[in-house]
């Protein structure tokens, strides 16, 4: 599992990357396109801070939570490696390493990070597929501890 996981975060970080640079070459910055009416538009946002624009501009403390951060996941997605009983969590831990690098790849090039999904249907923060990574990740990792939780009662 360990090369098919390894090849999903490659994937996923390479579609986050293309995702971002077709909205910076297609769509002027602040710039909104209507992707599924009512529901998603496009919008070109840059974003240096956290969900919410919170801390924005401190882009030192964002470097190094990303490092600590893939520090633990790598170790735990070692951890998870080749037991079938965990794949949630192996999952989980790939989508989130994905989601983490995709921003942090954008934080060191370019000190901000493109974001574009905005949700037309209700009052949301736009994000990015990066992000997206990261929630389904820890909604995977949630899964996981509750079917453990679930195998260890029995």
């Amino acid at each position: 599992m360990l090369i098919a996981d390894t090849i999903l975060i490659i994937l996923l970080v390479g579609i986050d990357q293309w995702i971002k640079y077709a909205v910076v070459a297609n769509i002027a910055l602040g710039g909104e396109q209507s992707f599924i009416p009512g529901v998603v538009s496009l919008t070109h946002l840059r974003n240096d801070g956290a969900a919410w624009s919170i801390l924005q501009g401190q882009m030192w403390f964002f470097a190094v939570i990303a490092v600590v951060a893939l520090g633990i996941m790598g170790y735990f997605f070692w951890q998870y490696r080749n037991r079938g009983e965990h794949w949630p969590e192996e999952l989980g831990l790939a989508l989130m390493m994905a989601g983490t690098i995709g921003n942090f790849i954008d934080r060191l090039t370019q000190g901000y990070v493109v974001d574009m999904f905005q949700l037309d249907f209700i009052n949301f923060p736009i994000f990015n597929f990066a992000d997206s990574c990261l929630t389904v990740g820890v909604i995977f990792i949630a899964i996981g501890v509750f079917l453990a939780d679930r195998r260890e009662a029995h």
